[in-house]
Order: C-alpha cells, then sequence, then structure tokens
C-alpha cells in the first residue's frame, strides 16, 4: 500500500473480539459516524464478506462505493481495495491486530484518491482524520462489549 496514512490504537479486548467487531459490517452505522448504510454483496464459504457497499455521509463528501476484503488465514489482518466508488477512484487499507496480555493494538491503513484535484497534504490529513475517527469508534464498540 504506497503511500498510505496509518494510525494505532489500543483496545481492551483480545483480537478475537476485535476482528468480529470489524467483521461485523451491517453494524458500522452504529459506530462509525459517516457510514450510513451497509450491504453486503458477496460472502465467502467461511461466512466472511468478501464484497461490501457502503453509503457514507460526510457532509459536503457523500458517495457510495464497493470493497473487495481479503481476511488472513490467522484472524489477525484484514485488508480491502475499491470495486467500484462514485467520488473515489482507488482506495486501499487495513486493519491488523497485535494481541498481548493487555488487550490488542490496531493498526489501520489507509491509502484513497478521489475523482478531482487534491494535493497530497490535504489527502493525509483526510485520511488521518477517518482513521482516527474509525479507531476511536471500534475501541468504544469493543470495550463497550
Amino acid at each position: 500500500m504506497a503511500d498510505a496514512t496509518s494510525s494505532s490504537i489500543h483496545i481492551d479486548a483480545p483480537p478475537e473480539r476485535v476482528m468480529a467487531v470489524i467483521a461485523d459490517f451491517a453494524s458500522y452505522p452504529e459506530w462509525t459516524d459517516q457510514i450510513t448504510s451497509v450491504e453486503i454483496l458477496d460472502a465467502g464459504a467461511d461466512g466472511r464478506a468478501r464484497q461490501v457497499r457502503f453509503a457514507m455521509d460526510a457532509g459536503a463528501i457523500k458517495d457510495t462505493y464497493t470493497l473487495d476484503y481479503d481476511w488472513a488465514a490467522d484472524d489477525r489482518s484484514v485488508s480491502w481495495t475499491l470495486v467500484k466508488g462514485g467520488i473515489q477512484r482507488a482506495q486501499d487499507g487495513a486493519y491488523r491486530l497485535v494481541g498481548d496480555a493487555g488487550g490488542t493494538t490496531v493498526t489501520y491503513e489507509l491509502s484513497v484518491e478521489v475523482n478531482f484535484p487534491m494535493i497530497g497534504m490535504l489527502r493525509r490529513k483526510a485520511e488521518k482524520v477517518i482513521i482516527d475517527a474509525a479507531l476511536k469508534g471500534l475501541k468504544r464498540r469493543v470495550e463497550k462489549g
């Protein structure tokens, strides 16, 4: 994932519980402020979503986009790539989980390209805002139980 923005957060829960929340796409509108709806388009034999359509509303920016997901066999990471977007022409991302005795450190990596001119510094700042909001929402959701 070239030129990606990343950030990490520590969550007081085991990696299995964190990954269960990440994989529960239907609940995203409850803990991710900008996601308004989610539709699983394809699920694998293991029951994990392989292709998901999202609708987002971030005030001035609204988009509907579809992502392909790749789940690691060890259930410690998931990555995705854009299949189709409205204002996005590319999106690559990943959650990576590292467990320890006190819980899980989650790293979120994201790279987004839009269909209109945006200088790199502004793009990275937008990615950072998205990442930080998602990590804080994930932490609240997981630790709330």
